[in-house]
């Protein structure tokens, strides 16, 4: 079993910058790919952000070039750094986390990110 704990979540101004945080504890050997998608009201959830242990990483094109995924694998934390954010990136983020033992994928609770003047 694991659990992610989100956190960085908030209310930012277009042009400003947060930093979200996902750790990942409970039993389990190792952590595959962790990544963090979100949800925008009367939207479906997608990808953001994804990173392989080894580091290798994807994003959504609309993010390219604003946002930034990396992780610590010794303290099994995702970070995802948003710059220069826009109302439209405004939605609940979601940490996720796949488990190479088994293949099964864990979601968090969800962080708020609003994006507003």
């Amino acid at each position: 079993q694991v659990q992610l704990v989100e956190s960085g979540g908030g209310l930012v101004q277009p042009g400003g910058s947060l930093r979200l945080s996902c750790a990942a504890s409970g039993s389990f050997f190792v952590i595959n790919a962790m990544g963090w998608y979100r949800r925008a009201p009367g939207n479906q959830r997608e990808l953001v952000a994804r990173i392989t242990p080894s580091g290798h990483t994807n994003y959504a094109d609309s993010v390219k070039g604003r946002f930034t995924i990396s992780r610590d694998n010794a303290k099994n934390t995702v970070y995802l750094q948003m710059n220069s954010l826009k109302p439209e990136d405004t939605a609940v983020y979601y940490c996720n986390a796949v488990v190479l033992a088994t293949e099964t994928t864990y979601w968090g609770q969800g962080t708020q990110v609003t994006v507003s003047s």
